[in-house]
C-alpha cells in the first residue's frame, strides 16, 4: 500500500508491513556507478556529506526466557509490494527510512535476485577480497547478490529486493536470507511470489 506522509517512519514493530511508495520509479532510469566507496564516503546514489553512523538500537526486552528466545530466533517480516523493476528502488527507499530512524549503516544487510545494486558491481571490480572485507568490516550498508547469502553472515536488519524471477534456488536462499536477519526482515516484491518462496501469508 502506498506510503503516506503520516506513515513516514518505519516501525520495527507487529503493526503490519511496512509501505514504501512504488510509484514513479521506471526501470530505464539508468543508474550512476558510484565510485570508490570507504567508510567516511556517502552511500551510492546519496550524494553529499557521511551520515554519522549512529549506535544500534537495544533490542527492547521481552518478557520471560522463552520470549527473549524466540525473539532471537525469529526475525519480524514486513513485505513491500513492488514489480520487479521497481524492487530496487523500494528496497533503498527501505533502508533510507531504517537510517533516517536511528539504524546505524552496519547494521543493514541487502540482497538482490536479479540485477546487482551497481555499487556491489562496482566494488566486485576490485577483486572479491577487497569485497568482502568490507562486508566482514560493518562499517556501511553492504550489497550482494542473493545467491552469495551463505558467505554472508548475520545482521540486525536483512533487505532482500526481488528484482528477478523467483526459482527455486532463489526461494531457497530466500529461506537463508531470513535466517540471517537477527530482528527484521524486509522483502521488496511481488507479494505471491514472496509467500510461496517463504511459506508464510503476510
Amino acid at each position: 500500500m502506498p506510503l503516506t506522509p503520516e506513515e513516514s517512519q518505519i516501525h520495527e514493530s507487529a503493526q503490519g508491513p511496512l509501505a514504501v511508495p512504488a510509484s514513479g520509479r521506471t526501470a530505464s532510469t539508468p543508474r550512476p556507478v558510484p565510485g570508490p566507496r570507504s567508510a567516511a564516503t556517502p552511500r551510492p546514489g546519496h550524494p553529499g556529506p557521511a551520515r554519522p553512523a549512529p549506535p544500534a538500537q537495544r533490542p527492547r526486552p521481552a518478557s520471560g526466557p522463552s520470549a527473549r528466545a524466540e525473539n532471537r530466533s525469529v526475525p519480524q517480516l514486513q513485505v513491500i509490494p513492488a514489480p520487479s523493476a521497481g524492487a530496487l528502488d523500494a528496497a533503498e527507499e527501505a533502508v533510507d527510512l531504517l537510517l533516517d530512524n536511528g539504524r546505524a549503516p552496519g547494521d543493514v544487510l541487502v540482497f538482490t535476485t536479479g540485477e546487482q545494486h551497481p555499487w556491489a558491481t562496482h566494488e566486485l571490480s576490485f577483486g572479491e577480497a577487497s569485497y568482502w572485507a568490507q562486508h566482514e568490516a560493518g562499517d556501511d550498508v553492504f550489497f550482494a547478490d542473493l545467491s552469495m547469502v551463505g558467505r554472508a553472515t548475520g545482521r540486525p536488519v536483512v533487505v532482500v529486493a526481488v528484482n528477478g524471477e523467483v526459482t527455486g534456488d532463489a526461494a531457497q536462499q530466500l529461506s537463508v536470507a531470513r535466517e540471517r536477519a537477527g530482528t527484521l526482515l524486509i522483502v521488496c516484491g511481488d507479494p505471491q511470489a514472496i509467500n510461496a518462496a517463504l511459506g508464510t501469508s503476510v
